[in-house]
């Protein structure tokens, strides 16, 4: 093992530790393909799967297994208009498992997101019966203040300009703090502990995954 994949191997550590204080269950994976072998066969056949935009669960190939799996997806994107979308998400809020990522991950273990609607933060807080989060450890922050910097300046601008977004931050590459009709920096959310016992878990990744 390389000094650099020890040394993310240890702050993985670090990090799984204080998540344990948080009541969040951690792991760690070098690698993004070991991480979703292991996420998938920790998930039950015919479990009732749903997931927020996230490019992480992408780009691992957890979002292909789950749908080369024997389970029960309920995809808001196929939705024919807003009612259906209404009711999916009704659907999503009682899944066994949620999928997403996290905007940035303190040291300390606390998980910070941003987000638009707010369906993404919603079901983290509250909802589906077990919430699975991949993170690559190019997300993780020394403080929630930091962590919330990187996302508007980082993360933000990035998606801004995948989604072809008329935003400050797509033209400049940094955050201006916008009220635009557009921005999608609408709800803040720092997860700080989980209120239930084994419902969060926080898969690390030493690949960079995700903005």
């Amino acid at each position: 093992m390389s000094h650099k994949l020890t040394a993310l191997a240890k702050q993985a550590d670090t990090i799984i530790k204080n998540l344990a204080r948080r009541n969040m269950e951690g792991f760690y994976f070098e690698t993004a393909d070991t991480c979703t072998q292991s996420i998938l066969h920790s998930i039950p056949e015919g479990s009732v799967i749903s997931w927020g935009g996230s490019e992480s669960i992408k780009e691992s190939g957890l979002l292909e297994g789950v749908h080369n799996g024997a389970y029960e997806l309920i995809d808001r994107a196929a939705a024919k208009d807003p009612e259906e979308s209404r009711a999916l998400y009704a659907r999503t809020v009682l899944a066994d498992y949620y999928l997403m990522s996290s905007n940035a991950i303190t040291l300390d273990g606390e998980l910070i997101n941003i987000d638009g609607n707010g369906n993404r933060v919603a079901c983290l807080i509250q909802g589906p019966r077990h919430v699975i989060l991949v993170v690559g450890m190019n997300k993780v922050v020394t403080d929630v203040e930091s962590g919330i910097s990187r996302v508007r300046n980082m993360a933000s601008p990035a998606n801004a300009i995948r989604l072809s977004r008329n935003l400050p931050c797509a033209a400049t590459g940094t955050c201006h703090n916008c009220l635009s009709p557009e921005c999608f920096c609408n709800q803040i959310v720092v997860t700080r502990r989980s209120g239930h016992t084994g419902r969060i878990k926080v898969y690390l990744v030493g690949e960079p995954l995700g903005y």
